[in-house]
Formats: structure tokens, C-alpha cells, sequence
């Protein structure tokens, strides 16, 4: 089937399906023409795909066939999963439909026979979005877009691009509006952690907090001429003259091994404030792309104070990663500020492309260990933290998930924490990241990248 039946095939789906469609009539009639143009033919689809989780299957489940591997035979090793409504479901984004979608999906990508999945897909025919899972992070990478027999050529080749050419990285901002948080400490043991075994991740971390330089300090790195900072200003020059090698021999299971990650250093002898003035929010985002291919993880230090340089972290990200300290209730504060007010304002900027933007994971406790009596009113000013986001006439907002990811009717409170470790803080005198040094470390950090990042 050529490009052009194709394309009039899924146009004509759409005119002819009822308005009233129901879930069958959405898969049978509109899906199917999808999937076509999406380049999955009839063997390639497999309906009711059980995901492995309880009894649970995702609507359709798709992937290209390989040498030997007919998936609808084999029913292995999904790349895409859909999830599909009826056209009277209300798929529009913040609607009750949609959020039992979103979870849906979610639910389903992380299922047991589904850990090859990148891709997932919501629809009810008026509703379409795109959602990438990368390792253990499901983020959107469109809106949630409405489409009709006009617009569901271009939509459905945006789609089809995103899936055909995948990005290789996960790129995490680490920002909390609040300093003494660890964010340094984190980026170097997560980016150290995932260049171990069994992990073998090819990460990138990059100091973009000018002022403070504590992850170019933390490591034993000099940055050279051209600087990141040239970089960034110069734009013929390559991003990849500007990045580091770092590799620690260490004692790793029973000899020693060479591991590392590179880095992004910045020099101290510049006019941040210059610079500042002649860098655009997004030009971060552009240096960084040449390598979203090559890198696994790209970790951006992200300085505190909502300016341009903490904008153009965040608007570089997939995802943010916000680090807080039981004790500093303020950390707590900035955190649910973060996420309310600054994250969406930069998702408004890239939805002008239909793209997205960066989306929040929930918080951690970053280097506590707290008794009840203390977690009992964390607890309390994280609730206050959430009714008072709820009731906000202006700026109405739910910050549970953000803060209590496993909450449901359960009432689950918990929240993930790194205990606190001397070794840990201790290590940034020593220029060498903890997780290197020390198995208690290690596995301290190890539950985090699990938590957040791997599957």
C-alpha cells in the first residue's frame, strides 16, 4: 500500500466513524488505518496484549517484525502500546477520562511482558498523544492533541517520526529553588551508579550553575579552551570540544576496574552575568542536541534562583528530578513552587511546537534520616502544601503525585529517601564520587536509580 492510499485510508476512517463510535468501532475502523500508516501491518499487531501485570492487557500492542520473529506469532517484545476509548470518552487533557488513561498507560508500559516497550498511545479518535518510556520514566512527548479529518495527516506523521527516529537519552534537570539540597552530590553518585555494572550507561553530566562551579570542583576536571561557556555563545563551535572524561580505577569485585562518566565543566574566570544577556533559554537545549543519540543519561546541575540559566536546564529536560531536605521546610516550599508555577510555564514555551515539555518526578528526601515524630510533620506541611494548591482559584493544581506517588485510597504516604551517610557528603573533599569508594554508597544510590530511573 502506497503513501498516498494510506493517507487517504486513515482520512476517510475518520470521516466515516460515528460520532458516537464505541470502543470497538475506534479500534476497528480508525485504529486499524492508523496503524497502517504508522507502518505496522496486520502482523505486527497483536489486540489484548497481556502486559504482564495481573490479568491486565493494553488494547493493541505493536512492533516490526524481525528475521524469524512474526510478532503476531512470537507475542514478544512490543515496542508500541495503545490504549483506546470510545469517542464519547473524554480524552481532553485534565478531564476525568483522561487522567484514567494517562494512569492506564502508564500501568501498562511498566508491565512484566512489556519492558521492550518505547512507546505508548492514548486515543479515542477526537484525542491523540504520544508517550515515551525510557527505562523506568513514562513522560509525554506531545500534547494531548485534538484531531480531525483535516489535521490527521500531520498529527499521525508527527507521531510516526518520533517513533521511527527514537532518542537514545533521558535528559534530567536536578533544580530546586532551594540551596544545601545535594543536587551536586546526586548528579555525580546517579551518573557514577549508572556507569557501573550491571548498568553499563554512557551518561553526561553538565555544570550549569556558573556561580557556584561545585560540580566542575567536585571532580578533579579543568575545563580547557574553547569553554562550555564559548560554546554556548559561539555557535560554530562543536559541543563535543567542550566535554570531559572522567574515569576512577577503583576496587570493583574482587580487582580493579576503570569506570566513569563525562562531564561538562565550567571555567571560573568568566562574566556569567555577560553571558546571561547574549544566551537565549533554549540555546542550552540546541548545543545539547548533537548528543542525545550517544548518551544514555544527560544530568544538567542546575543553579538555584528562577533565571537563565535554571530556565534553560529545565527547558532542556525531559524530566525534573527534585532533591529536598526534611528539615528545611523551605526545600519543601520551592519544591511544590517548581512544579506549579515554573515547570508549567516552561511547558508552555515548547507546546507552541506541540512538543510536551519537561514533566516533574516526584520529590526525594535527599541525605535524612528521619524519626516519626519528624516525618509525621513533614507530612503535615505537605498536606497543607496540597490543599492549598487544590483550593487555588487561580492556579488550581494537584501536587499528590508529586509528592505521594504511591498514594491511593490506601492513603500511601511514603516518600522516597536517601539516608544520610557521611561517606557521601565526606567524598566531594576527596574528588571522587562515593558510590566508587564505598558498597554502602553504592547501594544507597543503586535504590535511587532503581526508584527513578530503571525498570
Amino acid at each position: 500500500m502506497n503513501d498516498a492510499v494510506k493517507n487517504q485510508a486513515l482520512v476517510d476512517a475518520l470521516v466515516n466513524l460515528p460520532e458516537d463510535a464505541s470502543e470497538p468501532e475506534v479500534s476497528n475502523i480508525f485504529a486499524s488505518k492508523l496503524f497502517n500508516f504508522l507502518g505496522f501491518e496486520e502482523n505486527e499487531r497483536v489486540p489484548e496484549f497481556s502486559t504482564g501485570t495481573g490479568t491486565q492487557a493494553v488494547d493493541h500492542a505493536l512492533r516490526q517484525n524481525r528475521e524469524n520473529d512474526i510478532f503476531n506469532q512470537t507475542r514478544t517484545n512490543p515496542d508500541v502500546l495503545v490504549e483506546l476509548k470510545a469517542r464519547n470518552i473524554n480524552l481532553a487533557a485534565g478531564s476525568k477520562g483522561y487522567k484514567e488513561i494517562y494512569k492506564q498507560i502508564k500501568r501498562y508500559l511498566l508491565g512484566e511482558n512489556c519492558r521492550s516497550a518505547k512507546w505508548g498511545i492514548i486515543s479515542n479518535a477526537n484525542h491523540i498523544q504520544l508517550f515515551r518510556k525510557h527505562g523506568k520514566v513514562i513522560h509525554p512527548v506531545t500534547v494531548c492533541l485534538e484531531i480531525n479529518s483535516e489535521n490527521i495527516i500531520n498529527i499521525a506523521t508527527l507521531i510516526k517520526e518520533k517513533i521511527d527516529k527514537p532518542r537514545k537519552v533521558l535528559t534530567v534537570a536536578v533544580y530546586n529553588d532551594k540551596g544545601g539540597v545535594g543536587k551536586t552530590t546526586t548528579i555525580v553518585n546517579t551518573a557514577a551508579t549508572l556507569s557501573l555494572p550491571p548498568y553499563h550507561k554512557k551518561v553526561l553530566v553538565v555544570d550549569f550553575d556558573p556561580n557556584q562551579r561545585d560540580l566542575t570542583n567536585s571532580l578533579p576536571i579543568e575545563p580547557s579552551t574553547p569553554t562550555f561557556f564559548d560554546c554556548l555563545i559561539d555557535k560554530n563551535i562543536n559541543v563535543r570540544d567542550v566535554i570531559k572524561p572522567y574515569n576512577q580505577l577503583i576496587n570493583f569485585r574482587g580487582g580493579k576496574q576503570k569506570f566513569g562518566f563525562h562531564v561538562i565543566p565550567v571555567h571560573k574566570d568568566t562574566d556569567w552575568n555577560d553571558i546571561g544577556q547574549k544566551i537565549t533559554f533554549d540555546r542550552l537545549s540546541k548545543k545539547l542536541e548533537p548528543l542525545k543519540n550517544y548518551y544514555d543519561y544527560i544530568f544538567i546541575d542546575s543553579p538555584t534562583n528562577w533565571q537563565i540559566f535554571s530556565q534553560s536546564a529545565v527547558y532542556a529536560a525531559d524530566v525534573v528530578l527534585i532533591p529536598v531536605k526534611h528539615l528545611c521546610l523551605a526545600s519543601l516550599e520551592n519544591a511544590a513552587i517548581t512544579i506549579k508555577e515554573y515547570i508549567p510555564k516552561v511547558q508552555q514555551v515548547r507546546r507552541k511546537n506541540q512538543d510536551f515539555g519537561p514533566m516533574a518526578l516526584p520529590i526525594f528526601f535527599n541525605g535524612g534520616n528521619m524519626s516519626e515524630a519528624q516525618k509525621r510533620r513533614v507530612q503535615i506541611h505537605i498536606n497543607q502544601l496540597i490543599k492549598y494548591a487544590q483550593n487555588n482559584r487561580n492556579n488550581k493544581f494537584n501536587l499528590t503525585p508529586y509528592f505521594y506517588p504511591r498514594y491511593t485510597t490506601g492513603k500511601n504516604m511514603e516518600i522516597f529517601e536517601l539516608r544520610h551517610y557521611a561517606p557521601i557528603a565526606s567524598s566531594t573533599f576527596d574528588g571522587v564520587p562515593a558510590v566508587y569508594k564505598n558498597k554502602i554508597a553504592r547501594e544507597y544510590y543503586k535504590s535511587l536509580v532503581k526508584e527513578y530511573f530503571l525498570q
